[in-house]
């Protein structure tokens, strides 16, 4: 890239995998609110099938399960919709671009509140320092959790802004393509529809754990002796478990799962029993043991590493850090050639940081629901550039510049 003509105009030119971090692109960060966006191709609304899993009135474990008045669906103990939830940033400077980043549940209120103080005047370009500085800043009051689903929301929409500003998609700026597209699984029990679509790879949500005993274990493998017999030998089957089981419970499904040749198990346990997923990962050979979706930071997944409780990581792009520190995790486990492949990662962002690392082979999908009328799914697969062949469903991410967003802002 010829930098005198970047500095005087924001040109499109590309530079070397992570050389803008040298510039000074002359940008400056003047506002930060909170707003909501919506795409601007709407797929049709539709009722689903009657039944469907994805519609979410169905019952999944959970860490709740124990307490009978919750133990149906999550949406009965959540925060009311609109209350205590995820939030897109935006992020604007002084000449014009703007970018857009979505944070976890809690975080919008920290970033405008807190961070937003921290960055106003800043370069955009300085990632590493400005992530530093929001981490430092937060500290005394917050490592995991909020405070950090907001950095991540406001460290993504730096990188967006970087990306428009040289006109790259943000996958080439952290080092372009380590692979010609995504292998991809597909979560959620609408087990027919995921295999007509074209994948190979499912990924099931346990509805039962121990609250639910034997009768429970039974259905658990039922669900899962079914959809081998429906996906075949050579398809892979994981299993979510989001934070619902014991170390005791775990053992016994692996044993009872062995015949059905389950890929992995998903967040067995609660994500601070960190010494109870190394027993298991040691114990466990039918099987890998997973995790990190509620896992937070470098220091998080270090804390993993020391007591060997994963095979796989999954750290959430827009919970653990952002694009800036789920690449710190990514090198951590690179050098234990530990895969990473992110929670929901097919979705947006993440699917960026999949495509140009060498160690995140698979990204998470989810299908519309289904019953919906053939346009609803032409969208789905123009959206997230699907793709078949011999693994089943692949995608990638974006060419546009940024995260390659389409969409249209309002004020929240």
């Amino acid at each position: 890239m010829n930098r005198r003509n970047f500095l005087t105009s924001l040109g499109a030119a590309a530079l070397p995998a992570l050389a803008f971090a040298q510039e000074k692109s002359k940008l400056k960060i003047t506002g930060m609110r909170l707003v909501k966006t919506r795409l601007k191709k709407q797929p049709p609304a539709y009722t689903p099938s009657p039944g469907a899993w994805s519609t979410q009135g169905v019952e999944v474990a959970s860490p709740m399960s124990v307490y009978p008045e919750y133990k149906l669906r999550r949406e009965s103990y959540f925060p009311d919709a609109g209350k205590i939830g995820g939030f897109t940033v935006e992020v604007s400077t002084d000449k014009g671009i703007k970018g857009y980043g979505n944070g976890g549940p809690g975080g919008g209120p920290v970033a405008t509140d807190h961070l937003a103080k921290l960055m106003m005047g800043r370069d955009p370009f300085d990632i590493e320092r400005n992530w530093d500085m929001m981490w430092r800043g937060t500290m005394h009051y917050g490592r995991m959790g909020v405070t950090m689903n907001a950095i991540s929301g406001v460290d993504l929409a730096l990188w967006d802004i970087v990306g428009q500003a040289l006109g790259e998609p943000v996958w080439r700026l952290i080092g372009g393509e380590t692979k010609a597209r995504i292998p991809s699984y597909c979560t959620g029990n609408d087990v027919d529809q995921h295999i007509e679509f074209g994948y190979k790879r499912l990924k099931l949500a346990m509805a039962h754990g121990p609250a639910d005993g034997l009768a429970g274990q039974r259905k658990n493998l039922e669900l899962v002796k079914e959809t081998r017999n429906k996906l075949g030998p050579d398809g892979d089957i994981m299993l979510d478990c989001w934070m619902a089981w014991t170390e005791r419970y775990t053992l016994e499904m692996a044993e009872m799962m062995a015949p059905y040749r389950v890929y992995w198990m998903e967040e067995v346990l609660q994500p601070h029993d960190y010494a109870g997923f190394g027993r298991l990962n040691s114990a466990i050979k039918s099987t890998r043991i997973v995790t990190g979706e509620h896992e937070y930071g470098r220091y998080g997944f270090r804390q993993l590493l020391e007591h060997n409780g994963a095979s796989i990581w999954q750290p959430d792009i827009n919970w653990c850090g952002g694009l800036t520190e789920l690449r710190r995790i990514a090198a951590l486990a690179a050098a234990y050639d530990i895969p990473v492949i992110p929670h929901g990662g097919g979705l947006g962002d993440g699917a960026h940081f999949i495509f140009a690392t060498s160690n995140s082979p698979w990204a998470e999908l989810f299908l519309p629901p289904p019953g919906g009328p053939k346009k609803v799914y032409d969208m789905f697969e123009e959206q997230y550039g699907i793709s078949r062949g011999p693994e089943g469903i692949y995608m990638r991410p974006s060419n546009r510049p940024g995260f390659g967003r389409e969409i249209e802002v309002s004020e929240a």
